[in-house]
């Protein structure tokens, strides 16, 4: 028998073929829940001047109504991640996909700005597992060279999906009245939740879809051969780590400005900029789209970086920092700017600087959390949405009182401080 004979009759299923790409579909379904997530939250943003004119609401009342989605968004984070490290990705994920599209469905049927309200913390609750649990889903996954790009690709489908979403909504709006997208978002939100439950495995080890070379390769990198079998989440060690805190207060910086761009940016473009639904629709967009850029750019400048140095923290790091002062120096420049286009073109390059912070950010809670990547990520995005849930309600307060441009500096202060907390995270130190 030849050489070549030897190799060309190797079987599909063992370590010498080829292996599989089921981690890289894994990842794009990821990215699609990632998106779906923003378009769900999204859609009340630009719907906003029209449910303020219907129920007569002011700007205070109306930032309690995107409000009270991001106080529940945080409050849920911890319980959320748990979820997904106690029951595993798999049912966890699919539970909250669901829970969420129900109430976003239910929003078409409020009536006041109370029911509104209810409805839209119910609804938080069930995103607040999203990220945490999507973290956690990707942990036995993904290799660590590629965590950089997948946790900047997912976070780029979500902020797609946040660009996208008001060019459509406004269409909703116009044709059929504000309650049709919260009804139609709903619907794809369950397509997902089924298609995950069908598809998706908690390890390579349980997907029917994986060969021996796929799995060994996961296996060689990341140090997991298990079934992926829940179990308790140490969180004595998780929230005794300074790291943890540290990491935490960085994201809270991050939380205020990204939250207060989804939030508030449209009715900003209608109040302070002065444009009609359509154009607040394309105006609205277009720092979205500049932030799925910086997502793509931040993990993979980041995973870059750590092939050729070997140096993890100093990759994390630096895409962090820089993505801070970028964004701390633009904000002020377009919140001055009385060009609406230039104003827009400065926000567009702010947000691109958040955007190069989030994956990377993301990405050292599966470097340093392992098994408990879900748990660590939700102790983060605890405090990423907590400032988000503060922006939310505060920022109707400083226009009323202060005006726009007070409440753009706040941005850009939070993200010198981002910045400079960035410096000391070491993404190198495993919790266990």
């Amino acid at each position: 028998m030849t050489g070549g004979d030897i190799t060309s009759t190797a079987p599909a299923d063992s370590p010498a073929a080829r292996p599989t790409r089921v981690r890289h579909s894994v990842l794009w379904l990821t990215v699609l829940a990632y998106m779906i997530t923003y378009m769900d939250r999204v859609v009340i943003s630009t719907a906003a001047p029209s449910i303020q004119a219907e129920f007569s609401l002011s700007k205070e009342t109306m930032g309690w109504i995107l409000g009270a989605f991001q106080i529940s968004y945080a409050l849920f984070q911890i319980p959320g991640g748990w979820l997904g490290d106690r029951f595993g990705p798999r049912a966890a994920l699919t539970a909250v996909v669901t829970w969420w599209s129900a109430f976003t469905a239910a929003t078409a049927l409020t009536w006041s700005a109370g029911s509104i309200i209810v409805c839209r913390f119910l609804f938080g609750m069930g995103e607040a597992g999203a990220f945490p649990i999507a973290t956690r889903s990707l942990s036995r996954w993904m290799l660590p060279a590629e965590r950089g790009w997948a946790q900047g690709l997912t976070h780029a489908g979500s902020r797609m999906g946040g660009a996208i979403t008001p060019l459509i909504v406004v269409y909703m709006i116009a044709s059929f009245g504000w309650r049709a997208p919260f009804l139609v978002f709903a619907l794809v939100g369950l397509g997902w939740a089924a298609l995950w439950w069908f598809f998706y495995r908690n390890s390579p080890a349980e997907h029917p879809g994986v060969n021996a070379a796929e799995r060994a390769l996961i296996e060689d990198a990341i140090g997991q051969s298990g079934k992926g079998k829940p179990g308790s989440v140490p969180w004595r060690i998780i929230l005794s780590a300074p790291q943890i805190w540290l990491l935490s207060v960085m994201y809270f910086c991050y939380g205020w400005g990204i939250v207060t761009f989804l939030q508030w940016f449209p009715t900003y473009l209608s109040d302070a900029r002065g444009l009609e639904l359509k154009a607040m629709g394309i105006a609205a967009s277009i720092p979205l789209l500049a932030g799925v850029a910086g997502d793509l750019a931040g993990g993979w400048l980041s995973d870059t970086v750590l092939r050729r140095t070997g140096r993890i923290t100093f990759a994390r790091r630096l895409i962090i920092c820089v993505g801070f002062i970028v964004a701390a120096v633009a904000v002020p420049l377009a919140a001055t700017n009385a060009d609406p286009i230039a104003a827009i073109a400065w926000f567009g390059l702010a947000v691109f600087g958040l955007e190069l912070v989030v994956g990377v950010a993301w990405a050292i809670p599966l470097d340093i959390g392992g098994e408990y990547a879900g748990s660590v990520s939700a102790v983060m995005n605890t405090f990423g949405n907590l400032a988000g849930a503060i922006a939310a309600v505060a920022t109707g307060y400083i226009v009323a009182q202060s005006g726009w441009e007070s409440a753009f500096f706040v941005i850009s202060g939070l993200a010198m401080v981002g910045a400079l907390l960035s410096l000391k995270v070491d993404a190198s130190r495993k919790l266990l």
